[in-house]
């Protein structure tokens, strides 16, 4: 039975006079007081959003490595696929130095790259670092750029809106491949824990 089709119908049929008609009732005096009250609209909602989503996945993919045991940092689910300790590198060098640098249009941080001969504590430490620079990096950054090109990898240039969403998505990749991970040894993923009240 496929009822997604169906119901792809009824909401195209049922939404729009819905919303045509909450936009044509004014609000109760409660509620106008609130929207009033709520901060202007941004000026910059993409690089706002990519600031945000740093915060993000700086807590959780932290809060992953913290919750791996260190001695199965060496753990990979198929001998093809990079340790766990190899994915804190990969953040680290690839992942936050050079896609931050890139995206924000300053140059990386000169520090010796990441190995994973680094123990635990050493590639929390440096992945901390690193989204530290990526916050600073973005500081600054707004939408006025977003069409510029710039050499991200190989020859052909990205915009550096391509550039944002490549950096957000392998923050969200590695997070996913993490999470599997910590699974695979037992260990409930960060977002997926209950939050405290």
């Amino acid at each position: 039975m496929q009822a997604r089709p169906y119901l792809l119908v009824f909401a195209g049929a049922v939404l729009p006079p819905a919303l045509v008609a909450q936009a044509t009732n004014p609000p109760p005096a409660a509620t106008a007081a609130a929207m009033a009250a709520a901060p202007a609209a941004s000026t910059s909602p993409v690089t706002d959003a990519l600031r945000q989503a740093q915060q993000r996945y700086s807590r959780i993919l932290v809060a992953a490595a913290e919750a791996m045991p260190a001695e199965k940092y060496t753990y990979r689910p198929t001998p093809a696929q990079m340790s766990f300790a190899q994915i804190q590198v990969h953040l680290a060098n690839e992942g936050n130095d050079l896609l931050c640098s890139k995206v924000a249009g300053v140059p990386a941080p000169q520090r010796t790259a990441a190995d994973s001969t680094l123990n635990k504590e050493q590639l929390i430490a440096r992945l901390k670092d690193t989204f530290q620079f990526c916050e600073q990096a973005f500081a600054k950054l707004d939408d006025s750029k977003l069409s510029e090109p710039i050499q991200l990898f190989g020859p052909n240039p990205f915009t550096r809106a391509a550039a944002i969403l490549i950096t957000v998505g392998d923050w969200a990749d590695h997070y996913s491949q993490e999470a599997n991970y910590l699974r695979l040894n037992s260990v409930l993923p960060p977002t997926a824990q209950r939050r405290a009240m």
